[in-house]
């Protein structure tokens, strides 16, 4: 009886052991696959990170990578005789991609390439082509007998900004108002003594 007992002592451990081993095998084939699949999100999360192109949310269309390009223009905006203040915060940093920032009002920012300024407008709620500005309550100053909208980009009339991606130094003057030159080059001069800030 004595052998017999110890035999089947010995049949019970090793089958324990066993047992024991297989769990073990288990809990770190189960622990390695989930590091596996935490490994895979962290790996793709990282990479969209790095990547954000126009495929990530809120990414302007045409806009290369976040952070690829950072250019600074300067703009003024003449409403008849009324210069329009972007350095309110309901204009400041709307997006990543292209804003004003630091309180002031005239010194565009862009973050990436192939942002446009139409698209600059669109994130501050204003309507922009090249017969009406119309703000997001509804003003709206279009072209008619009386008034005209002009832009002008670096002194040069241009029929629209929307397309125009800002280059480092650029000048951008929107004016709404009657046709006057000598009123329009008076902007101009004061659109150029505008410090840009880096």
């Amino acid at each position: 009886m004595g052998k017999k007992t110890r035999k089947e002592r010995e049949d019970k451990r090793e089958s324990f052991a066993s047992q024991r081993s297989k769990q073990k095998r288990k809990s770190i084939l189960i622990a390695g696959g989930i590091f596996a699949v935490v490994a895979v999100i962290v790996g793709i999360s990282v990479y969209n990170f790095t990547n954000l192109t126009e495929s990530a949310p809120g990414a302007p269309p045409g806009s290369g990578t976040l952070g690829d390009e950072h250019e600074h223009a300067s703009i003024l905006v003449r409403i008849f005789t009324d210069k329009f203040d972007f350095s309110l915060p309901a204009y400041q940093i709307k997006n990543s991609w292209i804003h004003f920032e630091g309180q002031d009002g005239t010194t565009v920012h862009r973050h990436s390439s192939g942002v446009t300024l139409g698209y600059l407008f669109e994130t501050l709620g204003i309507f922009i082509d090249e017969n009406c500005y119309v703000f997001a309550d509804g003003r709206e100053f279009c072209n008619s007998d009386d008034y005209s909208l002009k832009y002008f980009i670096n002194h040069e009339s241009v029929p629209s900004i929307n397309e125009h991606v800002v280059k480092e130094g650029d000048r951008v003057l929107i004016y709404y108002d009657t046709e006057d030159q000598e009123q329009i080059d008076t902007y101009l001069s004061e659109l150029d003594a505008q410090l840009i800030l880096g």
